[in-house]
């Protein structure tokens, strides 16, 4: 596989999993955190490498406070723009919970086939 055709499949791996981890990120804080302090947060958890693009965040987490599994609230800034707060709500903690055990149960399937596991 070239190097382009990787970069596909991750982009388009990733594409369906943005959702489910901004949720899992904001499930396991207590404070209210904004885009660019998710994008590090991920970035610092994958080694120091974004494996989403900070651009590919913002409009995810715009449609998951729109579908009302976060809140959120715009912050004055001292040093720049106003920030925009995210916070998960009891039913994105519920959908979450249903995400989490479609990807386990996904992953166990891929890796039947991929890594040559049975179960």
């Amino acid at each position: 596989m070239d190097d382009s055709q990787a970069r596909k499949f991750q982009k388009d791996l990733n594409a369906g999993l943005v959702a489910l981890v901004l949720l899992a990120v904001l499930e396991r804080t207590p404070e209210d955190l904004y885009g660019y302090e998710i994008a590090k947060r991920l970035q610092k958890a994958n080694e120091g490498e974004a494996l989403f693009k900070e651009g590919t965040i913002y409009p995810v987490l715009r449609a998951l406070a729109a579908q009302g599994l976060l809140t959120s609230r715009v912050v004055p800034s001292y040093s720049g723009p106003p920030r925009r707060y995210y916070r998960i709500t009891d039913e994105g903690r519920a959908l979450l919970r249903e995400w989490r055990e479609i990807w386990r149960q996904t992953r166990a399937f891929v890796d039947r086939f991929t890594e040559g596991i049975d179960s």
